[in-house]
């Protein structure tokens, strides 16, 4: 695993040299190419001038902040330059709090925090193990590319993780959602059932399927593709849509059932429980 940063981190006298990695694996993502449908040669984008039409080059194009529509102020290179922070190569503890005040709309990109050396290596447990038996995370800010950024450190598996914050700010209010002042107390009876129907569904997280399957299935269709293979397509029948105490009672009484050790059907009954399962999903051949 390459670093994609090297610095430190420091919360009042105490200095630990570290590494950032890039914790999501990016060879993972599916991207696409745009070509031209009639040459298959990739296409090039041009930066135009809206108004007239005409192709720029790189020097052509200056920043605009546009305060009013149509309004804009001109930003140059010795503007940005005049507020530029400089890079400490630190990561500066501001606090620790309990990790259950920052809320999970504030969480962005994650990354790993690794020690830097042997002797780091220590201290660096040192502060794992502190956030691990505190329950607490650290809060603090670094520059990166001339931005100071909000970060979170919180202890995951052996090691620590980094989490870029988003400011409060960004968060949009919860109030102008659409009809959101329109939602009142559930039905008591409703109620009952449906946190009866979450208890018989509770579960670990691990055993949770987190599998992406459209994203398998677009693997498989790439594969196919380039083996000259015939793509398989899957559809899935709609949900039949019942009333919400119906909907709950029997989602309780399937949850509860699906606890229960599973029996092998055989002979005829096999043949009979088949039949009455519905068909969630279909292969179709597509030449």
């Amino acid at each position: 695993m390459r670093a994609i940063w090297k610095g430190h981190i420091r919360f009042s006298l105490v200095t630990i040299p570290i590494r950032i990695y890039t914790a999501i694996d990016s060879t993972e993502t599916i991207r696409f190419n745009q070509l031209s449908k009639e040459t298959k040669n990739p296409v090039k984008y041009e930066k135009k001038d809206k108004v007239t039409g005409d192709v720029l080059k790189a020097d052509d194009i200056i920043k605009g902040y546009q305060y009013e529509p149509g309004q804009y102020v001109i930003i140059g290179s010795e503007d940005l330059e005049k507020i530029k922070l400089k890079s400490t190569k630190v990561i500066e503890i501001e606090g620790f709090v309990n990790a259950d005040e920052v809320h999970p709309t504030l969480y962005d990109s994650p990354y790993f925090i690794g020690p830097d050396g042997d002797i780091a290596a220590k201290t660096y447990a040192l502060l794992m193990q502190t956030l691990k038996q505190s329950g607490k995370v650290g809060v603090g800010r670094v520059v990166l590319r001339e931005k100071e950024n909000m970060v979170l450190l919180t202890p995951y598996g052996n090691g620590i993780m980094l989490y870029k914050l988003r400011s409060p700010n960004e968060i949009r209010d919860m109030a102008d959602v659409p009809k959101i002042d329109e939602v009142n107390e559930a039905d008591k009876e409703q109620l009952k059932l449906a946190k009866t129907l979450v208890d018989s569904m509770s579960k670990p997280f691990d055993k949770i399927d987190m599998t992406d399957h459209y994203h398998e299935a677009l693997k498989e269709m790439i594969h196919a593709k380039i083996e000259g293979k015939e793509i398989v397509s899957y559809t899935e029948e709609e949900p039949e849509v019942v009333d919400i105490m119906t909907a709950l009672k029997e989602s309780i009484d399937q949850a509860k059932s699906q606890k229960k050790p599973m029996k092998k059907a055989t002979g005829k009954k096999a043949k009979k429980t088949e039949e009455k399962e519905p068909a969630k999903s279909r292969k179709q051949k597509v030449g």
